[in-house]
């Protein structure tokens, strides 16, 4: 089975940052699902692994959430998908990655794929949709609305993968206004084009940028980028008793003080904790990105594909890698099937 996958963590300008595998056929057991590869995209998750873990010596760690393909086999325990079903999911950080030509997968953290989507449309989602999910509903909660707070939620990075369906999920499913940010007219006008109402520039100073646009304090915040460079502006624009999700990592020694007046409350979302710890909810994700697929078939919402790089290389993965370091993507990369 031909796989990608890497052996040292190494800059991504390395040529064997990321490189071609050859490994045994897994085998499907107890709740896994044996998909075979389609599609895939690429998310930061990626890049901080491949940078920051060391696999066993002489072992290879194989990459990749997300991903759409067809079940080919099932475990004995499998009740929800069969032999040919096209399925779409995340997968698991404590498992191997979706960077190969066959892949394990639990049934419960996986949906079937959108109809209406082809294969390298649906990997888009999966990864980004579970974590604006979650971050919406399960930890900012923002059907409970922020007593004095205005209807609305202020989404960092909006044109990213995160922040794309998030803005889309929050329009579709909520009453909330959505202010995102973003810093160049292209990822402005993608924003726009997803329904964000107000779009304002994170790279000049944020709660001017909010404070000009002559609305309330919003009662929600989702921090998908730079919240240590925004800390002191969030908790200046944040109405009192808001709420904050953060899903990106800050430099050490992050201060959460400058919440403490106005009683906000941080929540952290990580969308792999139900696998890794096998939460008794872990059906959830299966819930969810059923009811992502009907919002998409329905024409409610749509995938967040920016770019296809090409068929599913070590060369194509290290230039999406390149890619999503640069901090300048938008919408999702997305790679497609192995070469012949």
């Amino acid at each position: 089975m031909r796989a990608i996958g890497f052996y040292t963590p190494q800059p991504i300008t390395s040529e064997t940052a990321l490189v071609d595998l050859d490994l045994p056929m897994p085998q499907a057991s107890g709740h896994d699902l044996l998909v075979q590869i389609k599609a895939i995209s690429v998310n930061p998750v990626d890049t901080k692994v491949r940078k920051n873990q060391t696999p066993p010596a002489g072992e290879a760690r194989v990459l990749g959430y997300d991903a759409a393909g067809v079940v080919t086999a099932v475990g004995p325990e499998v009740t929800l998908f069969k032999p040919g079903d096209e399925v779409y999911y995340a997968g698991a950080i404590n498992r191997p990655g979706t960077n190969a030509e066959y892949h394990l997968v639990d049934e419960r953290i996986v949906g079937l794929k959108p109809k209406t989507l082809s294969f390298a449309q649906a990997a888009a989602l999966p990864l980004t949709a579970i974590t604006a999910y979650e971050a919406l509903f399960d930890r900012l909660k923002v059907s409970d609305p922020v007593l004095g707070a205005g209807r609305s939620i202020m989404i960092t990075g909006g044109a990213g993968g995160v922040g794309s369906i998030a803005i889309q999920l929050a329009k579709e499913l909520t009453d909330l206004a959505v202010i995102a940010t973003a810093s160049r007219p292209e990822t402005a006008d993608w924003a726009k084009s997803l329904g964000a109402d107000h779009v304002i520039d994170h790279s000049k100073p944020l709660a001017q940028e909010y404070a000009a646009l002559g609305i309330d304090p919003p009662g929600f915040i989702f921090s998908v980028t730079h919240s240590g460079q925004h800390r002191l502006a969030m908790a200046e624009i944040i109405a009192p008793m808001g709420r904050i999700c953060l899903i990106d990592d800050f430099p050490e020694g992050f201060d959460i003080l400058a919440f403490k007046q106005k009683v906000v409350s941080l929540h952290w979302e990580f969308m792999f904790s139900r696998p890794v710890f096998q939460t008794p909810d872990m059906i959830e994700q299966h819930k969810l990105l059923t009811q992502v697929a009907e919002l998409i078939d329905a024409g409610k919402i749509r995938t967040t594909l920016d770019t296809v790089l090409g068929p599913i290389t070590a060369e194509n993965l290290r230039e999406a890698h390149r890619l999503i370091e640069s901090n300048r993507t938008r919408g999702k990369i997305v790679l497609e099937g192995f070469p012949a």
